[in-house]
């Protein structure tokens, strides 16, 4: 299984939305998020009490004339687990998302809660490419995703080790397209595909065809990514 639903064997379908507008959330990952704003404290709160899923949606472009409404949001999640939380002397949190599964919005619901909740169906990846071709494509992505990291840094360091050891294709490409600093509306469109070689594909050619920026190649660069904010 390349999405790791195990752990949603008991999903009731129905997760709360997390809508943000720089964060892309990915399958085997984990992200550091802060949590300030009062609507999604209560979020926090509601989810450490139950299941403690929350999944982050990418907000669409022009968002921030209805920031404070419904603003449009990318129809593909993913749903992330709370496997870490620091609850602030303020009512603050500091927490970390595990990546569960990929999830589409059926429709989202109607509540008196001050967050948004939606009815969602799992996502899974498709078939993986031959043992062969799988090889080909991470003997590439451990190639190109050198122009990305500095050097013998220890960010570049995991991620060969990655690259050459016995996770699947679409894990690796999940994990890379978490890991380096894409356009958050290209980590959306290889988040919403479902195709292993056809998102392997799509990561290598925006690996090679884009130019790193100074900060990606940064010396203090990390993996994984610092906490980001609501």
């Amino acid at each position: 299984m390349s999405d790791d639903t195990r752990g949603l064997d008991d999903f009731n379908g129905v997760v709360r939305l997390f809508p943000l507008p720089n964060v892309v959330l990915f399958p085997h990952v984990i992200q550091p998020l802060h949590i300030f704003e009062p609507r999604y404290r209560q979020m926090t709160a509601d989810a450490l009490e139950g299941d403690r899923l929350i999944a982050p949606a990418l907000l669409r472009p022009g968002w921030e004339a209805d920031y404070e409404g419904l603003p449009g949001i990318c129809p593909v999640v993913c749903i992330g687990r709370i496997i870490g939380d620091q609850r602030l002397a303020d009512g603050r949190y500091n927490l970390l998302l595990r990546g569960v599964s990929r999830a589409r919005v059926v429709e989202e619901l109607v509540q008196e809660k001050p967050y948004r909740s939606a009815r969602v169906e799992l996502l899974t990846d498709g078939p993986q490419p031959a043992a062969d071709a799988a090889k080909r494509f991470q003997c590439e992505l451990d190639e190109v995703v050198r122009a990305w990291f500095p050097p013998h840094g220890p960010a570049l360091e995991q991620l060969h080790k990655l690259l050459r050891g016995e996770l699947p294709l679409g894990t690796l490409c999940d994990i890379l397209a978490f890991a380096v600093p894409l356009p958050v509306e290209v980590k959306q469109g290889l988040l919403e595909e479902r195709d292993v070689e056809a998102r392997t594909r799509a990561l290598l050619q925006h690996l090679t065809n884009s130019e790193p920026t100074q900060a990606s190649k940064a010396s203090d660069r990390k993996f994984p990514p610092g906490f980001s904010k609501n």
